[in-house]
């Protein structure tokens, strides 16, 4: 039996399928009770549990030989990330608890960083939570989320134009699709191991801002071309969209357009997901 939060999101969506799909059992945990029969209807045990509630948590964690942990993703946080420490308690407190055979736990590229990571800083504040956990753990570390164009979708069919965050619009960054985040997941979780370890996972190339605009264009059937978004309008664009405070957000881009947010080169292990940016995007585009 395999536990796995964030299910009705993408990545720990995606973990679950593919163990269902594998043939293992696995103990869908949610917030929502009334989503929970959908993944009955699939053959998974469901729990009801808050990132919050320890106690909980520890219920649906017991009695398995793996758990896949993540902290929920906030877009808004408030100043000092309240949120994520306290769901990095309650998971540590529970898996403590509950003593699983092994841990997988959601990260991001750059997360060993301590200081300029935004929006990233709440998974390093599970990382950090879990780094003493005296059970065997993988923390996963993948490459920006290949499914974060579906906000370009409308502005590149309307006009032609995917405004871009990203820059320089040359630099080739690493990207991955979250249904192979979710079979690294469900592909760890049958291992065995000893210890921490820390897996990277990114797809099979770069891509450079043009060639995504190139390839979303493609799938719209339109000519579309990726024009940067001047620095000094992040701000303004960002609370327009309903963010008070949107520093977190600017700092995590910055990070990446800097390089500061990275993969640690030659340091952990590596994982390459084989699901192409184009194959994506028509997934997107498809909704």
């Amino acid at each position: 039996m395999f536990a796995i939060t964030g299910v009705t999101g993408q990545v720990g969506g995606a973990a679950a399928r593919a163990l269902l799909d594998a043939g293992h059992a696995v103990r869908a945990v949610l917030r929502d009770e009334s989503k929970a029969e959908q993944w009955a209807k699939r053959g998974a045990e469901v729990a009801i549990a808050s990132f919050e509630d320890a106690d909980a948590l520890t219920a649906a964690f017991r009695g398995t030989a793996g758990v896949f942990v993540m902290v929920a993703p906030n877009f808004a946080p408030q100043p000092g990330y309240p949120n994520a420490h306290a769901a990095a308690t309650a998971l540590k407190e529970a898996l403590t608890k509950a003593r699983p055979a092994r841990v997988a736990a959601l990260s991001s590229i750059g997360g060993q960083r301590e200081s300029g990571l935004g929006l990233i800083t709440q998974v390093h504040i599970l990382e950090t939570a879990l780094a003493d956990l005296s059970i065997p753990t993988a923390i996963l570390r993948p490459a920006w989320f290949m499914e974060n164009s579906l906000w370009d979708i409308a502005p590149a069919r309307d006009t032609g134009v995917m405004p871009s965050f990203l820059q320089p619009l040359e630099r080739a960054y690493p990207m991955i699709a979250t249904a192979d985040i979710g079979r690294v997941i469900a592909g760890t979780l049958t291992q065995s191991w000893q210890g921490r370890r820390v897996i990277e996972i990114e797809g099979p190339q770069r891509y450079t801002q043009h060639e995504i605009a190139a390839l979303l264009g493609g799938v719209l059937g339109r000519s579309v071309k990726a024009q940067a978004v001047p620095r000094d309008q992040w701000e303004a664009l960002f609370q327009a969209q309903g963010t008070a405070w949107p520093a977190p957000r600017i700092e995590m881009i910055d990070g990446f357009n800097s390089g500061w947010i990275e993969f640690e080169d030659g340091v952990n292990e590596r994982v390459i997901g084989a699901t192409g940016y184009e194959a994506v995007l028509a997934e997107l585009v498809g909704r």
